[in-house]
C-alpha cells in the first residue's frame, strides 16, 4: 500500500533495549475507518510498537508518519498530545477522583466551557453513558469503564486510536458482549484503529486487517481469512491457533503426507512440510489409513488423536467420531493446509 493512502504509515521501525531488538524493522499501515489487530504472544514487542506509534518512546531506526507528516525518526519525536492519537490502556486508567463526564472531558481543558460541555454530551450519548455522567469510576462495571475509556480517547477526534489489550481484564460472556459493543463504537468513530491483543480468536473476529508479530518482527499482514488459510510460515500459522507440522514428499505438484495428499502447485520435487489445521482432517473410508488412539470431548467438538505410519496428529470434528481403536481413513481439506518447501 502506498504511504499516501494510509492514515498512519510505519516503515522499518526498530527499537533496542540493552542491545537487543524489542521491535525489528516493523512496517505497517493503518487506514481510516478500518480496525487492525496486532497479534502476538507476550513479550513479542507488540505493546512496544504501540508505544512507538503513540510517541511514548523514540524509535532507533525507521519512520512513523501520520497524515503524511513525519512524527518519529531517529532524533525526531513528536509528543503524544501533538500526534492526533487516542490511547486506551489495558487497565483503562480512568481518573478515580473525576466523574465519568469529567474523565471524558479531561483532554478538552483548552476549549471554552460551552464547547466542552457539548462535546462531552455528544460522547455520553454515543456510548449510552448519559445516566452515568456523574458517577465515579469505582462504581462502574468493567464494560462501563471500557466505554468511558474509549469515549475519553475519542473526545479530541483523533485520526488514530490505539488500544492495548482492551478486553483482557474482562471475563467470559462479559468480554464477548463488551467486545461486540465496542466494535460498533470503534467503526462509527471513523478513525484508524489498532488493537493490540494476544487472543487469536479476538483478532480474527474484530480485525479488518491483521498484523502477526513474533520475536520483535512482523511475520505477516493481510485479511484475517488470508492469514488463517494462507500463512506464510508455520510460525505465522501457530499465532492463529493449533497447526500441525507434517513432513511431506513433493512430487509433480502434489505434497504427499502420512495423512493424505494436497496440491503443491509450482513447487519443485523434494522434501516439504505441510501445515494442517485440526479441522482440515475429515474421515473418509477411501482416504489415507489411520488408527484412532484417543478421543477427548471439548463441548462443541471432539478432539481425535490419530496415528498413521508412526506419525501422530490431532483432528477436530463436530460429529461423534468412531471409537478408540478403530482403523479408518482420512483426507485433507486443501483449503485448510499450507505447503512449504524444504525439510
Amino acid at each position: 500500500m502506498a504511504m499516501s493512502s494510509a492514515t498512519l504509515a510505519a516503515r522499518g521501525v526498530s527499537r533496542f533495549y540493552a542491545g537487543r531488538h524489542a521491535v525489528a524493522e516493523a512496517s505497517l499501515d493503518l487506514r481510516a475507518g478500518r480496525i487492525a489487530c496486532l497479534l502476538g504472544p507476550s513479550g513479542c514487542g507488540k505493546s512496544t510498537l504501540l508505544r512507538l506509534i503513540a510517541g511514548l518512546e523514540p524509535v532507533d531506526a525507521g519512520e512513523i508518519s501520520i497524515g503524511g507528516v513525519l512524527m518519529s525518526a531517529p532524533g525526531v519525536v513528536t509528543p503524544p498530545e501533538a500526534r492526533g492519537v487516542g490511547l486506551v490502556f489495558q487497565d483503562f486508567a480512568l481518573f478515580p477522583h473525576l466523574s465519568v463526564a469529567d474523565n471524558i472531558g479531561f483532554g478538552l481543558k483548552t476549549l471554552p466551557a460551552e464547547q466542552r460541555r457539548e462535546r462531552v454530551a455528544a460522547l455520553l450519548a454515543r456510548f449510552h453513558l448519559e445516566a452515568l455522567a456523574g458517577a465515579w469510576p469505582h462504581t462502574l462495571s468493567g464494560g462501563e469503564q471500557q466505554r468511558v475509556a474509549i469515549a475519553r480517547a475519542l473526545v479530541r477526534a483523533p485520526s488514530v486510536l490505539l488500544l492495548d489489550e482492551p478486553f483482557s481484564g474482562l471475563d467470559g460472556q462479559l468480554r464477548a458482549a463488551v467486545r461486540t459493543s465496542a466494535l460498533t463504537d470503534l467503526r462509527a468513530a471513523g478513525a484508524a484503529v489498532l488493537i493490540v491483543t494476544h487472543d487469536p480468536q479476538e483478532a480474527l473476529l474484530m480485525a479488518d486487517d491483521l498484523v502477526l508479530m513474533s520475536a520483535g518482527r512482523i511475520l505477516q499482514t493481510g485479511r484475517p481469512q488470508d492469514c488463517y488459510l494462507r500463512p506464510v510460515s508455520l510460525a505465522a500459522a501457530r499465532l492463529l491457533g493449533e497447526a500441525e507440522d507434517l513432513p511431506a514428499r513433493i512430487e509433480n505438484g502434489v505434497a504427499h503426507t502420512a495423512f493424505g495428499a494436497v496440491p503443491a502447485p509450482g513447487m519443485a520435487d523434494g522434501a516439504g512440510r505441510v501445515m494442517v489445521r485440526p479441522e482440515a482432517l475429515g474421515f473418509d473410508p477411501s482416504g489415507a489409513p489411520v488408527e484412532i488412539v484417543d478421543i477427548a470431548f471439548g463441548g462443541s467438538f471432539h478432539s481425535v488423536t490419530l496415528s498413521s505410519q508412526g506419525v501422530i496428529m490431532t483432528a477436530r470434528t463436530v460429529a461423534p467420531p468412531p471409537p478408540v481403536g478403530t482403523r479408518t481413513g482420512v483426507s485433507l481439506d486443501p483449503m485448510r493446509t499450507a505447503v512449504y518447501q524444504g525439510e
